[in-house]
Formats: structure tokens, sequence, C-alpha cells
């Protein structure tokens, strides 16, 4: 068994699609009325509009306080700058970039909506 995707959901996909393509992942272009779209980078991210999936599951999806996945980067200028393009697409740095006494560059940041994001990398 292994994880096949990874998804979260956007009340905006026009936006989430810019948060995540500042991150490094690809889509295909956004067409109206699209209300799922899926992202191919080593595991497949899927962003689904907020309000089909209240309507599959009865209630809203709501964002945790914690990251709901990670992103691995070759080195920590690029964690660095990955943090950075999140901010600028309309997320938050929920924790700025740093040394990590685990070994790692290590940063949060949040999209939009709230799902949460763990960028990191390896330290020399």
């Amino acid at each position: 068994m292994r994880i096949a995707a990874v998804a979260v959901s956007a009340t905006d996909l026009s936006r989430a699609v810019a948060f995540y393509e500042g991150l490094g992942f690809r889509f295909p272009p956004l067409e109206a009325g699209t209300q799922h779209i899926e992202a191919e980078a080593g595991i497949r991210l899927m962003i689904d509009d907020a309000g089909l999936l209240a309507g599959l599951h009865g209630e809203p999806p709501r964002p945790g306080n914690t990251a709901g996945f990670a992103v691995l980067f070759d080195s920590p200028t690029q964690v660095d700058d990955a943090a950075r393009r999140a901010a600028d697409s309309g997320g938050t740095v929920v924790l700025e970039a740093f040394d990590a006494p685990w070994g790692q560059r290590y940063a949060t940041v949040a999209d939009p909506d709230g799902w949460r994001v763990d960028l990191f990398c390896p330290l020399a």
C-alpha cells in the first residue's frame, strides 16, 4: 500500500492553483466551471472546490493547525524561495524558514484557505 495523492479544498481554485504553482506544482489550464484539478509532482496534488466537498460530505472542509503534507526541496535556498513565493501568492508564512536542530532547513506555510504545508530540505 502507498499514498497515491494528497488533497486540499479551495474557495477559489485559481487562487489555490497560483499558490501551489509557486511551490513548484504544475497544473493543466484551469477551465471555467472546474471543480477538481490535479497536479503531478512525484505525488498527485488534488484541489477540490470547497462547495463540491461540502455537498459530498455534508459539512464544509476545515483546515487543521498542523501541516497536511510536506514538500522536499534540494537546497535551503529553495526552501526560503518557496516560502517567499507562498507569501507573495496569497498564502501565509506560519513558521519562517530556519535551520532546525533535527538537520533540516524547515518552514511551514498556509495556502489562501488555511491548509498548511511544510517545506524542508536536509542540511549538508
